[in-house]
């Protein structure tokens, strides 16, 4: 049996906060957002291998509301997660992402974060690949305010 799963996250960027991309930080004068460490990659990660095991989502696990999750470590809630979709019989074929960022470039991390994600799931970074896309100057990414991310994942039994 063969799922596909799909993630997407998006944060608004603000001073003050470290830019977290795949376990990764990548240094920048605004970082993302959010109750957790706000590594968007890594919650569309966690949605994804969540959504194609059936197991839920990023929120129903972690819910923001809860203050214990209060600048939590993404790596930690993607291993977590992780964990309960192993259990369920799955391993995984292939993940996928796009990052929408206009700033700063990505390319130069590009290898570091693929080896973060594969370190954390375990897997061989051959079978995670991440590629970014500016906004070209339009709309909240384009402007610099927000990073916006989709990950897809093939899930096999």
């Amino acid at each position: 049996m063969i799922r596909v799963g799909l993630g997407y996250d998006k944060h608004v960027l603000t001073e003050g906060r470290k830019l977290m991309l795949g376990g990764v930080e990548i240094p920048f004068e605004k970082g993302e957002a959010g109750h957790s460490d706000g590594d968007v990659l890594l919650h569309a990660i966690t949605d994804a291998l969540l959504g194609a095991s059936g197991l839920g989502d990023i929120g129903s696990y972690f819910p923001p509301s809860e203050a214990k999750w209060k600048d939590a470590d993404s790596k930690l809630l993607l291993k977590t997660c992780w964990e309960d979709v192993k259990k369920a019989g799955w391993h995984l074929g292939n993940m996928d992402c796009v990052i929408a960022l206009e700033r700063p470039k990505f390319l130069p991390y590009r290898q570091q974060v693929i080896e973060s994600i594969a370190g954390v799931l375990g897997v061989e970074p051959s079978q995670i690949f991440v590629k970014a896309k500016t906004g070209e100057k339009l709309g909240d990414i384009g402007q610099g305010r927000a990073v916006e991310v989709w990950a897809t994942c093939l899930l096999e039994k």
